[in-house]
């Protein structure tokens, strides 16, 4: 974890690094930034320096608690504490409805294989998964908020619950299609395992047999989508929540990629890279709980 932490900093320190031409006058847009403005904000942010001895700043920085100050002199904690409530709402209602929506779906065709069911929800997971968010979440906010008028067009500053639904299902739309793919096929197969076959020869109901032998086993490759998709979900947010305008983590992204501020980029960044890595972390734990035969090795 350390060192994919490490790896994964600096190859985005270096793409911003990289990538910028001239932050301070991105930051001003049209108007001229004066030599002694320009003087000050350089040396403050060590845009002077060498590229490694800017990621040295910002390492230090980091790992002593301070995640630094965007480009606006704003301290990048603030940003955070701002956009990170509305992305973690938004992410674990996606991740919610994929899950509920993908495993028993995925369930449902994995028992019946070849069925009506099967095959209708086969093709629209391939409908979905080939659908692009920036075209789903357009479609999905004239649909279902001006056409219907079920949800809110758009989430607003600060958004309820009920107005991250839409959002959410949009977002967890690729997942919940995987999720139902991947569940799918796995039961399909612990459902032909010989401890299946064990568990009906001793009398066991049907029921029983589903939920405790078959689906748990067939979690194991389920849980670490999940782990995966948590943190690619907030990852992925900027299109959703720019579409139905949540002033969270991708917006606060989105900005700070057209501005050029590496500080907020990366700080932002930093903290998706952990939230990442851990999530795993208790994937990987979760793998003994599932299966009594990784806890025994």
């Amino acid at each position: 974890m350390v060192v994919t932490f490490i790896g994964t900093t600096f190859v985005v320190y270096a793409l911003m690094f990289a990538n910028q031409n001239d932050p301070l006058q991105a930051l001003a847009g049209d108007r001229p930034v004066s030599d002694n403005v320009r003087q000050v904000l350089t040396e403050q942010y060590h845009l002077n320096e060498p590229f490694l001895v800017q990621y040295g700043y910002y390492m230090q920085g980091l790992l002593t608690g301070d995640l630094g100050r965007t480009l606006t002199g704003r301290p990048i904690g603030d940003v955070m504490s701002d956009a990170w409530p509305n992305t973690i709402k938004l992410a674990l209602l996606a991740l919610f409805f994929a899950t509920l929506f993908g495993i028993t779906a995925g369930l449902v065709a994995g028992l019946r294989r070849g069925s009506i069911f099967d095959n209708t929800t086969l093709a629209l997971t391939l409908v979905v998964v080939g659908l692009p968010i920036i075209v789903l979440a357009p479609i999905a906010q004239l649909v279902f908020g001006v056409k219907l008028g079920w949800f809110p067009t758009t989430a607003g500053a600060r958004p309820s619950l009920y107005g991250l639904i839409l959002p959410a299902l949009v977002l967890g739309a690729a997942s919940t299609a995987t999720m139902m793919r991947l569940t799918r096929a796995s039961v399909a197969e612990n459902v032909r395992a010989d401890y299946v076959r064990t568990a009906r020869a001793k009398g066991l109901s049907a029921r029983r047999v589903v939920a405790v032998h078959v689906l748990r086993n067939s979690l194991i490759p389920v849980i670490t989508l999940i782990g995966v998709d948590l943190g690619t979900l907030m990852a992925g947010a900027i299109v959703t929540e720019g579409v139905f305008n949540i002033p969270g983590v991708g917006s606060k992204l989105l900005l700070g990629i057209q501005t050029e501020d590496g500080p907020l980029v990366v700080g932002f960044v930093s903290v998706l890279v952990i939230v990442f890595l851990v999530t795993n972390l208790l994937v990987d734990l979760l793998y003994a709980v599932l299966d009594p035969r990784i806890r025994y090795e």
